[in-house]
Order: structure tokens, then sequence, then C-alpha cells
């Protein structure tokens, strides 16, 4: 697939999207979101790949927020388009069924943090910088900000970030819970792939089906989300990968799984 916004790259079961417009700290115009939905459903679609890593290019921004220019031009019934079509395409970045990694190699503002807030877990190098600053512009946030930010550091946290439209350190970020590690930049992508390899050993049925507990889960009580769980798990123990992973265990040999 070609694009003009974004790189799309497959190798070793893992696929690597990078949004590539540093001239602009890769800021988000709706022709970006486009094509990251279609890589998207690329990636989806594709068997092969087990893990995508996502990143921004050059050595500043991970993604600096939406295109202001366009922002701008917006009224309310545009506007409300504009982030149902921007929240759809995070949607399925959240519940594409593999991981994906967030790789916050600098500014990560607005739309780019909200983007790494639908990722399944977020790596940041030590320059990194986030926050949802859209109430400086006299906005709020429109790709769910208001609503995944608090999910994963609780609402008074998200309440601060979103009112006051400060941005944060990756080691702030890191100590209130926005992001699983911080790491040298150099290191960024290698520590991805570290993690991606050892998601990549393991049965991708069951990785694929413990990502949709624990997402649907989280909207869930905790008696309909256990109900998902035992749901879930009967499910895996019908698949070879079970037999597979058990009999190799009991055998003391590293398993051979299909994502059968």
């Amino acid at each position: 697939m070609n694009f003009e916004n974004i790189i799309l790259e497959k190798k070793n079961s893992i696929a690597y999207v990078t949004v590539n417009r540093p001239k602009v700290l890769n800021a988000l115009n709706m022709a970006t979101m486009e094509e990251l939905r279609a890589a998207f459903h690329d990636i989806k679609a594709d068997k092969a790949i087990r893990v995508v890593i996502f990143t921004g290019a050059g050595e500043k921004a991970f993604i600096a927020g939406a295109d202001i220019g366009e922002l701008a031009k917006h009224d309310a019934v545009s506007g409300k388009e504009y982030t149902h079509r921007g929240q759809s395409v995070l949607n399925l970045i959240e519940n594409l069924g593999k991981p994906v990694i967030a790789c916050i190699n600098g500014f990560a503002l607005g739309g780019g943090c909200e983007i790494a807030m639908a990722c399944t877990m977020r790596l940041a190098s030590e320059n990194a910088k986030l926050g949802q600053p859209e109430v400086k512009l006299g906005i709020i946030p429109g790709y769910g900000g208001t609503q995944r930010l608090p999910r994963l550091v609780g609402k008074g946290l998200a309440m601060q970030q979103v009112l006051t439209g400060e941005m944060i350190t990756a080691q702030e970020a890191h100590r209130i819970g926005l992001v699983n590690e911080v790491v040298a930049a150099a290191e960024l992508i290698p520590r991805a792939e570290a993690i991606a390899a050892k998601i990549i050993a393991n049965a991708p049925l069951a990785v694929q089906y413990a990502m949709e507990a624990v997402n649907k889960g989280m909207e869930m009580s905790l008696a309909e989300g256990l109900y998902l769980e035992a749901t879930l798990f009967g499910v895996c123990c019908a698949t070879e990968d079970k037999t597979e992973g058990t009999e190799a265990f009991l055998e003391k040999r590293a398993p051979v799984f299909k994502g059968k």
C-alpha cells in the first residue's frame, strides 16, 4: 500500500506504522487519519502480523496534535463529524485484536496523546512530553481523551491534565501510569521489539482473547467481566494451541503455536 503521510512496513511478524510528517511535528490532518484507518485495516486482515509498533518520524515528536488550520474551519455540525471519524480510527486501533505498542519519541499532545492511549501499551523516550492542551484552543479533547485518560490514571489526575492543558514529562507520565516504561530514545524501538518478541512467542488466540477480556471487561461490572473471562477461557480450551501449550509444558519442550 502506498501512503503520503504514513509509512507501513512489515518484518518478522511485526507491522511498523510511522506517522511521517516531521516538518509539522507529525500533526494529524484528516488525510493522515484516513491513511491510518487503511493501514490498520490491512494489519487486522494480515494473519502474519502479530504485533504493531506505532511511532512518529523524526526525533522531536510522536504526534504533536491536530492540524490546527484544518481544525479552525469546523462548526458545530462538522466538528462533531470530525471527532466521530477520528474516534472510529482510535477504536479500530484499540480493538485491533493485536497488541499495538506506542513508541512516544517526543511530543504526544492532543490527538497524539489520545492515539497513544488507544494503543495497548505505551513506551516513552526520556525527552517525551505528553498532554491534552485543547482547552487552550477553546475546545475539549475529541479523540477520546476525556474518556481514556481517566480510565488510565483516575478521574482526579485526568481532570488536572485536561483542565490545565499542561504538558507532563515522560517520568511523570510513568509515575501516574500513563506510560508503561521510560527508556533512552535510542532504545525505544529495540525495547518495543523485545516486548513484541515475547508476545509473538505466545499463543496468538490466547493473546487475542486476553486483550478482548481486558478491553470489554473495563466497560462491565465485575460480575459481567468475570463471566466474559470464563467464557473466553472456555473458548481457549477448545483450541489446538491450548492442547499444544499444555502438552509442550508437560513434555518440557517449547510449544509450536498455530493460532488455531
